[in-house]
């Protein structure tokens, strides 16, 4: 019998590092050097001589957010599923993290909100401390650990396309850059190229020019606006450690997202977000009046009465999207994508680092099969894949399909499961069983189809029901 999506993600998921790697390749080269294309060089340098990965930004990444990562001043979240793979390939990165300056208190007390409820459902204390860092300082952690590798050297240019070989159906067999500060293009020979250049990858135009067919896309219009903006940590103001709000969309509300974070150098980072027309902007009195008036209360305290470190930073998105290489009847071998290059989501719910981690884990899998990459596609590769990104896709666009301005592509049975993921969501506030069951759901530890379960279905709806008659013997009562 065929594993399931939910057991193949669980072994995708794995945290023990594999043991049976073997090189079967000169040279590999990664075309981008975030998070996607660096935890897929760590992967590489198990199986190639030679890793090199071509960086646009030559900029220091421990200065703060490079120029090819926009968003990079914007909260960003690691989800626990994300820290487990950085363990797995470097046992000792949450310790090193630490080591560098990532907060340790301790704490297991993240407060969580929908819609104005305060979630008293218990969490189990993690059995590491939580990595909650800004994305600039993590980046700068897993470089640092994947240029320790003597296989990996990284080089400072622009993708400038791929290099096929001769005839038709040619097998990628390079790639191109040209060097930062200008020059001739330079040609990398390489039995593997992994496209991990981000939302705005060309590998789809490169393809077609040569004669392949492009991966189709998907897209979902959330229209998302967002601002960030950096406090001086001070328990005078608040001993606010986490915070996560959110409201749900319906007709008596409107949908917003706002989050606090304690980060390195004992700051905080505040995001509030909306969606279409509901734009915050870059004015300290506006995010402000926001953090008071739709959040709870230790927004606003922190945004009124904390000392900000620089500016309000904002952030468009205007879709989730979704490109399908696994659904392609002719792919040439030698190439891959990984990261936003393959899907990139609605980021207030924090999957893209983590995803970018488990397309790594998918690489290994596929690696360790013993491919000839030089003459096979890797269909085994984006299989995998397309079981990632089908769990984050269905978790945060399910939740994204509410929004009052996507009036389509709600799929067969939409009704039903939005039915009862709202049962479970409100289960969750306050039972201890369902909330853990969510949560390891939305980060990223278990696939979707965990709650799917009858038993945990029947359990939140008699909870369900038991609290409303509460409510209405309080109301009667009044």
């Amino acid at each position: 019998m065929a594993a399931t999506a939910a057991q193949r993600f669980a072994e995708i998921n794995t945290p023990h590092p594999p043991t049976d790697t073997k090189v079967l390749m000169r040279r590999a080269v990664v075309l981008g050097g975030s998070i996607a294309g660096l935890m897929a060089a760590r992967v590489l340098s198990d199986h190639a001589d030679e890793v090199v990965i071509v960086e646009r930004d030559d900029t220091d990444v421990t200065a703060g957010p490079r120029p090819g990562v926009p968003q990079g001043s914007q909260v960003h979240a690691l989800l626990p599923a994300g820290q487990v793979q950085l363990d797995r390939w470097w046992p000792d990165f949450t310790e090193r993290a630490i080591a560098a300056g990532a907060p340790d208190e301790g704490r297991n007390d993240a407060k969580i909100f929908i819609n104005d409820e305060l979630r008293v459902a218990a969490e189990p204390p993690p059995e590491k401390p939580i990595l909650i860092t800004t994305r600039p300082f993590l980046e700068a952690q897993v470089r640092a650990r994947v240029l320790e590798s003597p296989k990996v050297r990284m080089v400072f240019g622009r993708a400038e396309g791929l290099l096929f070989a001769d005839g038709p159906g040619g097998a990628v067999v390079g790639a191109r850059y040209v060097p930062a500060g200008g020059g001739d293009p330079v040609e990398l020979r390489a039995e593997l190229v992994v496209d991990a250049m981000g939302r705005a990858s060309s590998l789809n135009d490169w393809l077609e020019q040569q004669g392949w067919p492009r991966a189709p896309m998907q897209r979902m219009p959330i229209k998302l606006n967002y601002a960030s903006a950096l406090f001086q940590r001070d328990p005078a103001v608040s001993d606010t450690w986490i915070a996560i709000s959110q409201t749900t969309p319906a007709k008596d509300r409107v949908a917003r997202i706002g989050g606090v974070n304690s980060v390195e150098g004992d700051r905080w980072i505040m995001l509030v977000a909306g969606y279409d027309d509901d734009r915050p902007s870059r004015d300290a009195g506006d995010f402000a009046r926001r953090c008071r008036e739709y959040f709870p209360q230790m927004f606003g305290d922190i945004a009124e009465r904390g000392s900000m470190i620089g500016g309000v930073i904002t952030y468009h998105q205007a879709d989730s999207r979704r490109r399908d290489f696994d659904q392609l009847d002719r792919l040439p071998a030698g190439i891959i994508a990984a990261g936003d290059a393959v899907a990139s989501f609605n980021p207030v719910y924090g999957q893209g680092m983590t995803s970018a981690t488990l397309h790594a884990s998918c690489l290994s899998e596929w690696l360790r099969t013993g491919p000839d990459v030089t003459t096979e596609p890797a269909r085994g590769y984006f299989e995998r894949v397309r079981i990632v990104v089908d769990a984050a896709w269905q978790v945060s666009t399910f939740a994204d399909l509410g929004l009052p301005h996507i009036t389509s592509g709600q799929p067969r049975g939409y009704k039903v499961i939005k039915w009862a993921s709202e049962v479970i969501l409100k289960a969750s506030m306050t039972d201890d069983l369902t909330s853990q069951r969510l949560n390891r759901v939305t980060t990223m530890l278990d696939h979707p189809n965990a709650l799917a379960s009858p038993g945990l279905l029947l359990r939140a709806l008699r909870l369900n029901l038991v609290g409303a008659g509460r409510r209405r013997a309080v109301s009667s009562s009044r």
